[in-house]
């Protein structure tokens, strides 16, 4: 019977193992990014696109490439570009028919800065995904030069928790 116990407890020990929790996978966890369309300027229900864009963070002076476009490509109809969490402001350049002076090397093409304001919230989505930042309030202002190839910025959404539909329209 001595030796049995021992070999009994450890067979039990075995056969029973503590219930773990579900692993967690995080589905809907992504802060959002702000959608732009680019629109004709004569007719504002028509998309047009930009040539040869490029969008430069003027805070950290990085080029932007993500998953809706790539560097100096002509624009699809709309784009989707990340702002700040850790402010309340993010600054980009945008560029058309963007490209590098032969002799200088110098960025050449039409620049115009704009300057998304918001407030940010942050929204608990659950363990797995933690938090995610939500804007509100967003305005942009277009920094007015002799030759804004931007004509004019419509904020069609002022609040942005999802990356699904438009939320500036840009006419050109």
């Amino acid at each position: 019977m001595k030796k049995i116990l021992p070999i009994l407890l450890i067979a039990l020990s075995l056969i029973y193992v503590p219930s773990c929790e579900k692993d967690d996978i995080c589905v809907d966890g992504d802060t959002p990014l702000i959608v732009i369309g680019f629109y004709d300027a004569t007719d504002t229900t028509v998309f047009k696109s930009v040539p040869s864009i490029r969008i430069r963070g003027i805070d950290n002076d990085s080029i932007l490439e993500t998953d809706s476009f790539s560097d100096r490509s002509s624009s699809p109809d709309s784009l989707s570009i990340p702002l700040r969490i850790d402010g309340t402001s993010t600054r980009y350049e945008f560029i058309t028919d963007s490209a590098d002076d032969e002799t200088s090397m110098e960025e050449t093409g039409n620049r115009d800065i704009l300057s998304f304001n918001y407030t940010v919230s942050e929204q608990f989505i659950s363990k797995a995904c933690g938090f995610v930042a939500n804007y509100n309030t967003v305005t942009i202002g277009l920094t007015s030069d002799d030759t804004n190839w931007i004509q004019d910025i419509t904020v069609v959404q002022d609040t942005i928790e999802n990356s699904n539909n438009i939320h500036v329209k840009i006419f050109h």
